[in-house]
């Protein structure tokens, strides 16, 4: 009898109760602010649900810079670090209401026509710097959340590098929109990146990373395009149908240059149930089992979910169970928490994918 038949989960759940601190109060959406979905109630929510069903609840241990900035622009983490402190001290929330930090001008390519990048005097002008959406809103203690949520991945990887067959990574905010040196989509840093690049530190000869988040996650597919060592495959609603990130996740994304070929995307039609979605995760299994991987993370969406407001695929409780069984038989494994914003089905969702990673790792 295994410890999920004994009504154990054998997974730690890493996690930091700095990731709390976050609280972007909405988000500008087509030019309106709405009071948007990625909430700390959604840690809170999948911490109970996942400790109720029995499996360890671990704190992240903090960590130095060292591997976010092998991943990330040192220029970026220092935005992220700094742009809240000067907001405030420029007086934009006490003098003009602006209660956190949302960019409205963007130094684009287009924009520029090959002018040198600059750092703008002003701190609003400052703020599109390194954001490429107005939706991913900074406040008060969004450094210490995003932190927490990097040392948590870290703190899991470390788990499986140790010897851990599966660990999980509650990370708030999320992080698989993150590329090396830009923010959006709610994500901050790439803490599924991160996850990768440390396993790969440690020892790991080949990295997969398995996205099952129901948006394609763009940041993790160009950290890794040139790269050999980590492959990246991603099953998500279809961009071309009008889903966000938009500009990437088609199928003719393969990566380039000594990362050609180690790059995966399944674009999914809106609808996509259970019996599609795991179709489509068999062949990034399969994939990832002939790239040789010796390690895997999971960017782990809960969003696919039928009900979660920002998707429109249908995948049940049994779907995310039958997928965390396939992942987990491929090797060591570390969970990344993604997306995933019905509340009520949070929970539940969370403990299937758990349940079935567990059965998978040690079936």
């Amino acid at each position: 009898m295994t410890d999920v038949e004994r009504g154990g989960l054998p997974v730690p759940v890493v996690w930091s109760e700095d990731c709390l601190r976050h609280e972007p109060a909405g988000e500008v959406w087509l030019g309106a602010r709405d009071p948007g979905t990625e909430v700390p109630a959604r840690a809170l929510v999948l911490r109970d649900a996942l400790a109720a069903a029995g499996a360890p609840v671990v704190a992240a241990r903090p960590h130095g810079e060292h591997m976010l900035r092998a991943v990330h622009d040192p220029l970026l983490l220092g935005h992220l670090a700094g742009i809240w402190r000067d907001w405030e001290a420029a007086g934009l929330p006490a003098r003009h209401g602006r209660d956190r930090v949302v960019p409205y001008v963007f130094p684009t390519p287009g924009m520029l026509a090959g002018l040198p990048m600059r750092s703008p005097a002003a701190v609003h002008g400052r703020a599109g710097r390194f954001c490429y959406d107005t939706m991913t809103l900074i406040g008060p203690g969004s450094w210490e959340a995003i932190r927490g949520a990097a040392d948590a991945a870290l703190t899991a990887a470390a788990l499986v590098s140790s010897g851990a067959r599966l660990a999980y990574a509650l990370c708030r905010p999320p992080g698989h929109h993150a590329t090396a040196g830009a923010y959006g989509g709610s994500c901050y840093l790439n803490n599924a990146a991160i996850a990768a690049q440390s396993l790969r530190a440690a020892g790991a000869q080949r990295v997969a990373v398995i996205d099952v988040d129901a948006h394609h996650g763009n940041g993790t597919q160009m950290i890794f395009y040139r790269r050999a060592d980590v492959w990246y495959g991603s099953l998500h609603v279809d961009p071309g149908a009008g889903w966000f990130p938009h500009y990437a996740g088609y199928a003719g994304e393969r990566g380039a240059g000594a990362g050609e070929g180690a790059n995966g995307n399944l674009p999914l039609a809106p609808g996509t149930a259970d019996d599609g979605w795991l179709a489509a995760l068999g062949v990034l299994c399969a994939e990832a089992r002939a790239a040789g991987a010796d390690a895997v993370v999971v960017s782990l969406g809960l969003d696919a979910a039928a009900g979660d407001p920002e998707s429109p695929l249908r995948v049940t409780e049994a779907g995310y169970r039958a997928a965390g069984r396939r992942i987990a038989a491929l090797g060591p494994a570390v969970l990344v928490q993604e997306g995933g914003y019905d509340l009520a089905s949070l929970g539940g969702l969370a403990v299937a994918a758990l349940e079935g990673a567990a059965a998978g790792a040690h079936g």
